[in-house]
């Protein structure tokens, strides 16, 4: 039997340094394939590929569609595309819905990853914002893989490992010297045999809508029951699907969220939506004053103070918003050192 062989492994904020430091600990012919996600821009290269082959001695490249992938080599998801993994090694790169707001996204290529190599994966989440990684890891460990997470309090943001810690029982929570070695050593040690891993409908149909098959809301009824939330990227109804302890959210399109990340979202387009109420009532007090200046030259004065009046009103909206706008808000993401302890 071969080791864990397909190693799988999701960085986001404070990723480049991790995973240049992880990179440069692993030695040349390494007996695995690794594939990387790292949360990007959509509309900027990714440079990934060529920080890590400074960093060390393994080739890392662009994830290319259609590709085998080999051992002893780094695949990185390109910007704005899902980096998932099919039968036979084949890559495939999709422009499938986002994940927790985020293409790439971590939780598809550990999900198709565990879909395809079941007990032969190996996940590992570092350090990040928020909890893209959980739903994929516990994909992992449900198909017998391994999970391996960056110790939350060395992190540069400690949410997404720390989420995963909250949300399942990993087998190792290690500093990132300790990581390199540790997937050596899962790499070169035969698994235990085990049987053919039986993916649950659930993974496949969530590794199916990363494909862009359609789904009906029959299919999704199969994931979950429908909720009162609205899907904030398309606002289309959500199903609730619940992953032992972790709720997450999926629409029919395929958007997913976990809560966090649905209410990073909400508030994003209630700040937009806020900025732009806040442009049209500070042009209608312009006009307002235009319109008060107006009646009082023509002698109309109750006219005017009628304007005046609704000028107040709006005055007291627009400073209100701005309150509401400006004021300061605690981040959603976690200090480092401001967390319960994990143990290892």
């Amino acid at each position: 039997m071969p080791g864990n062989d397909i190693i799988v492994i999701g960085a986001s904020a404070g990723g480049v340094e991790a995973l240049t430091e992880l990179v440069g600990n692993l030695p040349q012919g390494i007996p695995a394939a690794l594939l990387v996600v790292l949360h990007i821009s959509p509309t900027a290269p990714s440079l990934l590929p060529e920080i890590l082959n400074r960093a060390g001695s393994i080739p890392a490249m662009a994830a290319v569609h259609d590709d085998v992938i080999r051992q002893g080599h780094i695949y990185v998801a390109p910007s704005n595309h899902h980096l998932l993994l099919t039968e036979g090694g084949v890559i495939r790169l999709t422009h499938g819905p986002k994940e927790n707001r985020h293409r790439p996204a971590i939780d598809p290529l550990f999900r198709s990853a565990a879909y395809t190599y079941g007990p032969r994966v190996a996940g590992v989440v570092l350090t990040g914002t928020l909890d893209d990684g959980t739903a994929g890891s516990l994909v992992i460990k449900s198909a017998g893989g391994v999970i391996a997470v960056q110790d939350p309090h060395e992190a540069l943001f400690p949410d997404m490992p720390q989420s995963v810690l909250e949300n399942m029982d990993v087998d190792y929570c290690l500093p990132l010297s300790r990581i390199a070695p540790l997937l050596v050593s899962l790499a070169t040690k035969p698994i235990e045999k085990k049987a053919l891993y039986p993916a649950p409908e659930k993974v496949m149909i969530e590794t199916n809508i990363s494909h862009l098959a359609e789904s009906t809301e029959e299919v999704m009824d199969k994931l979950g029951k429908p909720s009162t939330f609205t899907c904030p990227e398309c606002q289309g109804t959500l199903w609730e699907i619940q992953d032992e302890k972790l709720i997450r959210f999926r629409c029919r399109v395929g958007h997913a969220f976990s809560p966090h990340s649905m209410l990073a979202e909400q508030s994003e387009k209630v700040e937009s939506a806020l900025w732009a109420a806040l442009r049209s009532l500070e042009e209608n007090a312009n006009l307002y004053r235009r319109m008060v200046e107006r009646e009082r030259g023509l002698n109309n004065n109750l006219l005017a103070a009628r304007f005046e009046e609704n000028l107040k009103d709006t005055e007291y909206h627009i400073k209100t918003i701005r309150h509401i706008l400006l004021k300061k808000e605690k981040p959603v993401f976690q200090e480092k050192g401001k967390i319960p302890h994990a143990s290892s």
